[in-house]
């Protein structure tokens, strides 16, 4: 893989790695204090959260995953299970293998699903919930998105279908990066997310395997779960977002007896870059005020 395709930011420190069923997971883990486990979405990796990270670390231990989500570095095994269930125990089994107890789950974009599937499977270890601006019900993933899809059909085909995301042009159209955020990214982020799907045929085996997660069935159902999640949650939710509706910031705050809602103004989708003095100011807030929350001892929310 290119160099440039390898990029970590540095406020993230050194990575680590951890071993799940999955195979080995890259995660970054920094600061002291109540544990926040922060999930991205697909085709973004840990450098998304690189600046929340910095702000957190001097009050909160914070964990990064480095998820095996079309931008990451360290393929998962070749029989790796990435699908919704799998992810949702990939994740899990990471906080459980790094030794993390009442935590609160941050989750952006696909990742924000994916924290929906993950508290109302697998909860034991989640002490609060806060949902960036991400999918929900119907939305998923949003319709300028849906040709991601057809990843797991055409993956043979990716490098060359998907050769123009090489240029930084293509990806400020609306269905790369050009509506997640104002302003162009710097160059190593974007080439962080956009390279390594392009150049390495085990990112595109994984990447292909997690889009099964797009399931609109699957999402609404775990929606409607969501009332027994009874441990609190912020959403934080972007104002200017052109992927994910406010109306389901808000639907989202219904959904969750103990949430709050709050808007990050001057933001697109991906807050953590436009705004993250606000979000990060946010989250300490939460987990300040929710200090004597403790998750209830059971075995799951949902059927499953």
């Amino acid at each position: 893989m290119k160099d440039k395709a390898a990029w970590r930011a540095p406020e993230l420190g050194s990575a680590k790695e951890v071993q799940v069923a999955q195979g080995r997971i890259r995660y970054f883990d920094g600061g002291d204090g109540p544990p926040i486990v922060f999930v991205h979405g697909l085709f973004v990796n840990a450098n998304v959260w690189r600046k929340i990270f910095a702000r957190l670390t001097p009050r909160f231990r914070c964990v990064v995953l480095d998820l095996p989500f079309g931008s990451h570095e360290l393929p998962a095994n070749p029989d790796a299970d990435l699908s919704e269930r799998g992810v949702v125990n990939l994740i899990a089994d990471a906080i459980d293998e790094i030794g993390l107890q009442d935590v609160t789950l941050v989750g952006m974009d696909t990742g924000g699903a994916i924290c929906q599937f993950l508290v109302t499977q697998r909860p034991q270890e989640i002490a609060r919930l806060v949902l960036c601006s991400c999918d929900y019900r119907d939305n998923f993933p949003p319709r300028i998105f849906s040709y991601l899809k057809a990843l797991r059909f055409i993956q043979p085909l990716v490098p060359v279908l998907f050769a123009p995301f090489r240029l930084r042009a293509v990806r400020r159209l609306p269905v790369a990066l050009g509506w997640l955020t104002k302003a162009d990214l710097p160059r190593e982020v974007e080439d962080s997310y956009s390279l390594p799907a392009l150049d390495d045929r085990a990112v595109r085996r994984d990447v292909a395997k997690v889009t099964s997660v797009f399931d609109k069935k699957r999402l609404n159902q775990t929606a409607d779960l969501l009332a027994e999640f009874d441990r609190p949650a912020l959403i934080a939710w972007s104002a200017d977002d052109k992927v994910f509706p406010a109306a389901h910031a808000q639907a989202l705050a219904q959904d969750l007896p103990r949430a709050r809602l709050e808007w990050i103004a001057d933001s697109r989708t991906l807050s953590m870059e436009e705004q993250p003095a606000r979000l990060a100011a946010l989250i300490d807030s939460f987990i300040t005020a929710t200090a004597d929350a403790r998750p209830h001892p059971r075995a799951h929310v949902g059927p499953h």
